[in-house]
């Protein structure tokens, strides 16, 4: 009783010094700033060429025009010169949370050994790069512990600290000993974890374990459907939620109005979860060309995630040997399943798995893709506009056009010429916001 006496006479003394005094005379705010931007070269993004010769003007953190028009009158004139702009890069796949070390012993036992707090400041240098490497938004598919995304959001969201747009799904959802559960701690000394961390047996605590991520604050839910590359205990590829645990989960999610994404390697796994009503299937790496073709049927976006099967394959010798002979497999296998979903059509989204390899090097997955005989143009669209359309929040962004929001990335040169330029982004507005300008 006297502790929540001592919370509520805190709230009152918080609520007290809040309050407006009488001598509080209300300050008017400054006009929005207007912004020109020219450059050579405009990839709007709601088409596949190249538009030249257009502006794009930004007040406050709205894009109001996009054409020809001559500038306003005292418009503040930022030219890029041979360049092109465009819409704000989107990762449907990462772990702003984290970061696996080239060392992947010494990575693990550092981040095990971090206060929840010192993790928090290593994330916000993680959310950084991603925004200066011109990802102005990201879906971050699940946090190992210490809700630390719901932190790292809210303080972006706030103001607090500087970062893209999250969606977050806080803890993944899966099963006991699953890619999700993947250490072997001893239980009596690390305790079993559970439906609030994410981990459940059956349909009704999988449900209660969506509840939770929700509870907490999650803006989508996340689960493996599969087994994964880079947990110790389970096979990469075999199924590790019943189809009813998935239609529990899923179900549960899209009552409140949040997608689902699917952790998948596995084609089994993949085609339960398509049947469940997932949303996404992340990675992919093992699927046949009729599910593929069942994805395209169903509107079910493929999340590839080209950066971690390449960074996997290249760093395999520095894994445990289980754990590198399942990252070999998948390499192996990633490049045909994305060969055949650009064949078949199946609808893409970028994403990268960023955590796996070190933050800010996003953009490489542009090229992965292009490599694989994507054009460069449908890849930019994988990064904007579609990626935008999976994560639901295409009404605001994912193209350049007047009334969206002012998220703008500038590269050297002609993008569809060089996808790499990509990779070096010479300007990025967040929010109406210059982030970097290197003139």
């Amino acid at each position: 009783m006297r502790g929540a006496l001592t919370i509520l006479a805190f709230a009152a003394a918080v609520m007290a010094a809040g309050a407006p005094r009488a001598d509080d005379a209300p300050t008017a705010a400054a006009p929005p700033e207007t912004i020109l931007l020219k450059a050579a070269h405009v990839f709007d993004s709601t088409r596949t060429a190249l538009r030249d010769g257009v502006s794009v003007i930004v007040r406050g953190d709205r894009i109001v025009s996009i054409g020809t028009a001559a500038a306003p009158a005292g418009v503040r004139v930022i030219d890029l010169g041979d360049a092109t702009l465009l819409p704000g890069f989107i990762d449907a796949h990462t772990h702003l949370t984290v970061q696996i070390d080239k060392d992947y012993y010494r990575g693990f036992y550092a981040e095990m050994m971090r206060f929840p707090a010192e993790q928090a400041i290593y994330a916000a240098l993680y959310a950084r790069r991603t925004l200066e490497a011109g990802f102005t938004t990201v879906r971050n598919v699940g946090a190992w512990d210490d809700f630390i995304d719901v932190g790292l959001r809210n303080a972006i969201n706030a103001g607090i600290t500087e970062g893209p747009r999250m969606l977050i799904a806080v803890h993944g959802i899966g099963s006991p000993g699953g890619h999700f559960d993947g250490y072997a701690f001893p239980p009596d000394r690390v305790k079993p974890l559970g439906p609030i961390e994410g981990i459940c047996s059956g349909p009704e605590e999988c449900r209660e374990a969506a509840r939770y991520q929700m509870k907490w604050g999650a803006d989508l839910i996340k689960i493996a459907a599969s087994g994964g590359v880079l947990s110790e205990s389970d096979p990469v590829d075999v199924p590790q939620l019943t189809l009813d645990a998935m239609r529990a989960i899923v179900s549960e999610a899209h009552a409140w109005r949040r997608k689902v994404a699917a952790h998948c390697h596995g084609d089994a796994a993949a085609r339960l979860a398509i049947e469940a009503g997932v949303d996404s299937i992340e990675h992919g790496t093992f699927l046949t060309e009729d599910t593929l073709k069942l994805m395209k049927a169903k509107g079910v976006y493929l999340v590839p995630t080209r950066m971690a099967a390449e960074w996997v394959r290249k760093m395999a010798d520095t894994y445990p040997p289980q754990i590198a002979a399942k990252a070999r497999a998948a390499a192996a296998a990633h490049q045909s399943m994305f060969k055949s979903a650009l064949r078949i059509g199946v609808p893409i989204a970028f994403g990268t798995d960023a955590g796996v390899y070190p933050h800010g090097m996003n953009a490489m997955e542009f090229g992965l893709m292009t490599d694989l005989g994507m054009s460069p143009a449908a890849a930019l669209l994988a990064g904007t506009r579609d990626a935008a359309k999976l994560l639901g929040v295409e009404a605001d962004v994912g193209t350049l056009e007047a009334g969206k929001t002012a998220d703008i990335v500038g590269v050297p040169g002609n993008v569809l010429s060089d996808i790499h330029a990509t990779e070096h982004p010479i300007f990025v507005m967040h929010l109406g916001r210059v982030v970097v300008h290197k003139p």
